[in-house]
């Protein structure tokens, strides 16, 4: 008999994205820009992002017509809301075949809803999608200082590939960006 302390469990899941979930994405991927980015930090890099209105109505167009069909966003739900998602496609390094080399480009959880298993279902859900699209291997580009990502990875399976590059994020050369990538088998 139920004592009246008990609470429901959360409604938590991962489904494909669709184009009406846009807002949500952008509003999580704003959120962990500033904050695992040090954006809020830096008022020049804040106001040089677009508005959340901008962001919304990009991912509205790519989720409506994706280009390929193996480009694939994943999103996070708690009772219905968007708190994370993960984008997987076909690898477009040099170095890769992009028909048996996936990428995961953006795998993000908003910062109050960490640890309680939306980035374990994303990247779950994301190998599995890759596996069944056929590609044998995933990589992951990362930023070298990303030490929580690199463990959550790590302890996930993957592990560095030797690859690794610099981004120049404003074109100068003052906002550079090192990246190294791992990478993990599917199936």
């Amino acid at each position: 008999m139920p004592t009246g302390d008990e609470r429901p469990a959360a409604d938590l899941s991962v489904r494909v994205a669709w184009a009406d979930d846009a807002a949500g994405i952008a509003r999580v991927q704003l959120a962990v820009w500033h904050a695992d980015h040090g954006l809020a930090d830096d008022p020049g890099l804040t106001a040089a992002l677009p508005s959340l209105e901008e962001v919304a109505a990009a991912w509205h167009r790519s989720l409506q017509a994706p280009g390929d069909a193996r480009n694939r966003v994943l999103v996070a739900l708690e009772q219905n809301i968007v708190q994370g998602f993960v984008v997987c496609q076909p690898s477009g390094d040099p170095d890769s075949d992009p028909v048996a080399d996936a990428e995961i480009s953006e795998l993000a959880v908003l910062a109050e809803h960490r640890h309680r298993g939306h980035g374990s279902r994303l990247l779950q859900a994301a190998a599995d999608t890759l596996h069944a699209d056929r590609f044998t291997r995933a990589t992951f580009w990362l930023t070298t200082d990303d030490d929580a990502l690199r463990a959550f990875l790590t302890g996930a399976g993957w592990a560095p590939d030797g690859a690794h590059r610099t981004l120049d994020l404003d074109g100068t050369g003052t906002t550079l960006v090192k990246q190294v990538r791992l990478h993990t088998a599917l199936g």
